[in-house]
């Protein structure tokens, strides 16, 4: 009888694809920054397509939002091409240098050391996010790479006013920023106050040079040997080879199926597709619309903390170790697992078997393209924890990452995020650290849902809470509004934003022996872009957390 109702609802989902419509009628962007989503429109206005668009959107985020992500960091592109359907994950992550090795951040007493792994040069891995756009551009776009990335250009060379979020993050990051004598987005030696204009003309200059000669500019040329220089002289490790051995990797994306959904996703190294197949696979054997609020919290809670396990366990770099991604994604591996939970009571999460043998910061940024072809991008990138490392060599107006912190300094230990992660997951030479971004697109009856946003360790469960509100008919701007959950194995407890839980329910949710922690903020930042069939319209919906200056 299931088999029966999984061919009936993939012959709904195919029939419903067949009658929508065959172009979206009109584009749309969603991103953090109004000024990079406008650096998009306008080279779709040139004749760009989805994918040109996105090396605006990307360039430009890299100006006006540098304390999320930026040339110096690294991101994933999904990308779906309505004219031959291909479907491709372009992982632009950053890698470990090659002089790195497994113990370079545990101390004297064998513990980690994560000052290093957090701030400086040790922190910083070789950026991926430049080649990332040259691949693009020069492989998917339409327009000449200068014509992409001259938005970005201008908005370095000529400034742009600086918005209330841009001045309190630089505000409290100041003391980072000048640990390491990054003073570029200061003004007068200060952070700069909401409406001044902030410009970057080291970065404007780095920008041309790789829109007018692509990859090689920023990992073999004069910037190449700057990047290096800077990174030395702070005590750090790179050197001119470990960026022109820098390479971008296509990989295939993860696809599921949920509720007669096509789900597709992010590969390893994200952790994020796996985590989210799997805990749909779990509830997929539950009547979802039949389950009450408490009883909704606690399966989103137990299929979580079994599958934030798994990844802990066995996620890592699929170039250093073997993922069983089949296995773990797969209906017979989710009916395991869905056979341990309790709808009665809570697992403790330590009584489940431990990681044996770390997650990228909240200061991350997603954006969500759809093109009148229909040429679909959801694109996550990051320079991890706040302005990275907080480091700036000379000349070169690039922050680096700190995305060696995503790394597993020891095998078992939890990071600064409070996730284990084992030994696949321990630096290595050329490496790649495991992620928690998680661009996704939904195709199904009501339409297509392009879905991504910043957050950590809580990326996984609110690409999950989105994909549900989806796929239960939730509007666009209450699928990116709603309050959120998160559970992640370890610690083992319900997070929650303010709000998200009521008296009621956290007494009912206290009574199968859950522990509750409110965060006491709200996070996240998500942006998405859906094409409803039924009418035929495109939305682009922007959380409203990017106007409370909260932590993403």
């Amino acid at each position: 009888m299931r088999n029966l109702l999984v061919a009936l609802l993939l012959v709904i989902t195919t029939a419903a694809a067949a009658d929508a419509p065959r172009r979206p009628p009109e584009a749309a962007i969603a991103s953090a920054h109004p000024l990079a989503t406008a650096a998009g429109h306008a080279v779709l206005n040139a004749g760009g397509n989805a994918f040109d668009a996105a090396v605006a959107v990307s360039a430009a985020l890299s100006v006006v939002e540098p304390y999320s992500s930026g040339l110096g960091g690294g991101g994933f592109f999904l990308l779906h091409r309505a004219a031959d359907g291909h479907e491709v994950f372009v992982d632009a992550r950053e890698r470990a240098p090659f002089a790195a090795t497994h113990d370079m951040f545990v101390d004297e007493h064998g513990e980690p050391d994560t000052a290093r792994m957090r701030e400086g040069a040790l922190a910083a891995g070789i950026p991926g996010l430049p080649a990332g756009l040259v691949h693009l551009a020069t492989r998917y776009g339409e327009l000449p790479l200068a014509t992409s990335m001259a938005p970005a250009i201008r908005l370095a060379r000529e400034g742009f006013e600086v918005d209330r979020r841009f001045a309190l993050l630089t505000e409290r990051t100041a003391p980072l920023l000048q640990r390491h004598g990054t003073t570029a987005f200061f003004i007068d030696g200060r952070p700069p106050q909401a409406g001044e204009r902030l410009r970057q003309s080291d970065l404007a200059v780095t920008l041309e040079a790789v829109a007018a000669d692509g990859a090689r500019s920023f990992y073999r040329g004069e910037i190449a040997a700057r990047l290096v220089d800077g990174v030395r002289e702070a005590g750090g490790i790179w050197t001119l080879d470990d960026l022109a051995r820098y390479e971008v990797v296509e990989r295939r994306p993860l696809i599921g199926h949920y509720r007669g959904h096509r789900i597709v996703t992010a590969p390893p190294p994200s952790s994020g597709g796996i985590v989210l197949l799997a805990t749909l696979n779990i509830l997929s054997g539950f009547d979802w619309d039949a389950l009450d609020g408490a009883a909704r919290v606690h399966l989103l809670a137990e299929s979580w903390r079994r599958t934030y396990r798994d990844r802990g366990q066995y996620v890592g770099d699929p170039a250093f170790v073997e993922v069983p991604v089949a296995q773990l994604t797969a209906p017979a591996h989710a009916r395991v697992l869905r056979g341990t939970i309790d709808m009665a009571r809570a697992t403790p999460s330590a009584s489940l078997p431990p990681v044996t043998t770390r997650t990228e910061s909240t200061s991350t940024t997603h954006f969500s393209i759809i093109d009148v072809d229909g040429n679909r991008v959801a694109a996550t990138q990051t320079v991890n924890f706040r302005y990275g490392a907080g480091l700036m060599p000379a000349g070169t107006g690039v922050v680096l990452n700190n995305e060696m912190f995503d790394f597993v300094a020891r095998a078992g230990t939890p990071d600064g995020f409070e996730l284990v992660s084992a030994e696949a997951n321990l630096v290595a030479p050329g490496k790649r650290p495991v992620s928690s971004m998680t661009p996704t697109f939904i195709d199904g009856p009501r339409g297509v849902a392009i879905l991504g946003t910043p957050g950590g360790s809580r990326i996984i469960t609110m690409v999950t809470l989105a994909a549900l509100d989806w796929i239960g008919g939730t509007a666009p701007a209450g699928i990116v509004g709603r309050a959120r959950i998160h559970h992640q194995y370890m610690p083992d407890v319900i997070s929650y934003e303010p709000g998200a839980i009521s008296d009621e329910l956290a007494a009912a949710l206290t009574a199968r022996g859950h522990t509750l922690r409110d965060t006491g903020r709200r996070y996240g930042n998500m942006n998405a872009v859906t094409w409803e069939f039924e009418d035929n319209a495109v939305n682009a919906a922007t959380d409203p957390r990017n106007e409370a200056l909260v932590d993403f």
